[in-house]
């Protein structure tokens, strides 16, 4: 079994011979995925220039199989502990967007969702199967280990979960907050600089730009329909139109990087924009004028920003009822492959306004506050006082496309 070196960094029995800053309080970020490594940079904004902070990542175990995780922290340039020297050490600070293995690591546990709210889309755990019962993602047996509660703060997003959790794992109700959802705060605080994604993306004036946004799965939009973004670029003039492709970190993990450009190819020099999975997606959101997604995360963000959008997959069975997703596909159109594209893109124009209000009521009931409330929650678990400055959710970075 391949045992891997332990590092000489800033924590550890002998630490104090090696640092130039000394007595700094300990921060561990898990990062089981891609996915869950760029909302909880969302989080390490709010800390950015505290000296008396030693931030550290750490990639779990049994998680670090999927491909591109550990490649993705070390390009981050953090010192990165390996996970068995990290289970081994006390923090001062956890933070996590997910449960994966977290029952291991010593120190008081913030844990925020992933994606768009804490309660799943899905009906059934990926895990489990459709033969389990369908539980919502706030349940004991991820929330608590052997009778203990895992996370010191539950980060919620609406107020909502809070009646979920009290059904599912009553115990952890003192240590739930609802803080928001600093990525969508985020997304909200990027729209006046809408133009500078455009720009970056390679999008003129007076052309629309229509973005495929795919979850995982065999059921997600690209697993349906992987010639989707082919059939667009031939129906739509590039001098009017672009065509933009998110996918779910977790296809990039599971095909790999050389797959997904080999399959994409001739579509990307016919012109298609490819966002990388490590940044880009939020600021391709806030640029489209119209999105075709399915039942992930992304389309249901994009649909909150009052994005136009289609609907070209829809799993209804394994769609949980009364999730984000739910209220989605209640609103948005279905896309028809075989049908011209651009009459559909006019219906969705059209109910465009009725669909955003409702759907963002629903991702957040803390609007524009997760910054303030999720520092505070930190700090608090840190024991140290707030920096003075205000706590703010910045503009996303702008998306940078990938090239052959």
């Amino acid at each position: 079994m391949h045992i891997e070196r332990w590092i000489r960094g800033p924590i550890g029995m002998d630490a104090d011979r090696r640092v130039t800053r000394a007595g700094c309080h300990t921060v561990l970020v898990t990062v089981p995925t891609v996915a869950a490594g760029t909302r909880l940079l969302d989080l390490l904004m709010l800390l950015e220039g505290d000296h008396r902070l030693q931030v550290l990542f750490t990639v779990p175990e049994a998680t670090g199989s999927w491909q591109g995780t550990t490649e993705y922290v070390r390009d981050l340039g953090p010192v990165l502990v390996p996970w068995q020297q990290a289970t081994q050490h006390h923090f001062d600070l956890v933070l996590a967007a997910s449960y994966a293995e977290l029952e291991q690591v010593h120190g008081r546990v913030l844990v925020v969702p992933h994606g768009a709210s804490s309660l799943m889309s899905r009906r059934f755990s990926r895990s489990a199967g459709s033969s389990a019962l369908p539980h919502t993602g706030l349940a004991r047996e991820t929330l608590t280990h052997r009778g203990r509660l895992i996370p010191s703060v539950v980060a919620l997003t609406h107020d909502k979960e809070l009646e979920a959790l009290s059904r599912s794992c009553p115990e952890a109700l003192p240590n739930a907050l609802v803080v928001g959802d600093i990525c969508f705060d985020r997304m909200m605080a990027s729209q006046p600089i809408r133009d500078r994604y455009r720009q970056a993306l390679g999008v003129c004036h007076g052309q629309h730009l229509i973005t495929v946004s795919s979850t995982w799965s065999t059921e997600s939009a690209f697993g349906q329909h992987p010639l989707l973004c082919e059939a667009l670029l031939a129906q739509l003039p590039r001098s009017e139109y672009r065509v933009a492709l998110v996918l779910h970190p977790s296809v990039w993990a599971v095909h790999g990087r050389w797959q997904i450009r080999t399959w994409l190819a001739s579509c990307i020099r016919a012109g298609l924009l490819v966002v990388p999975p490590e940044q880009g997606w939020q600021a391709a959101m806030v640029a489209s004028d119209w999105v075709i997604g399915d039942h992930g995360s992304t389309t249901q963000y994009a649909a909150a920003l009052g994005t136009p959008v289609l609907l070209a997959s829809y799993p209804q069975h394994s769609v949980r009822p009364g999730s984000i997703a739910a209220a989605v596909a209640a609103l948005a159109p279905t896309l028809d492959i075989d049908k011209p594209v651009i009459s559909q893109l006019d219906r969705a124009m059209e109910v465009c306004g009725i669909r955003s209000g409702t759907i963002a009521e629903l991702i957040t009931s803390r609007p524009a506050q997760s910054a303030r409330l999720l520092r505070t929650a930190m700090y608090r678990l840190l024991n140290l006082a707030e920096p003075a400055h205000q706590a703010v959710a910045p503009p996303v970075a702008s998306p940078c496309p990938i090239r052959l």
